[in-house]
């Protein structure tokens, strides 16, 4: 997942970063950096904020010549972290 998923994962879903956090459970300040491109976080860290968004229905669609991106999962699809 990058910066950029992250927040357009949490307005698909009207997430704040406050609540990604603590979805996550991990401080406001690493959601913030991580989004801001500020620091680079572990891939441990990552999973979690990615865990949480897939939690709350969405799905992130891997890197390839077309991009990136995120969209709402299809309705009974299994959370895969």
């Amino acid at each position: 997942m990058t910066p950029s998923q992250s927040r357009a994962a949490r307005a698909l879903i009207d997430m704040t970063q406050p609540q990604l956090a603590t979805a996550a459970g991990v401080g406001l300040s690493t959601v913030v950096d991580f989004e801001k491109n500020r620091r680079t976080l572990p891939q441990e860290t990552i999973a979690k904020l990615r865990t949480a968004l897939e939690a709350a229905g969405l799905e992130f669609i891997p890197a390839s010549d077309k991009g990136v991106g995120v969209r709402f999962m299809k309705p009974g699809e299994p959370v895969t972290p």
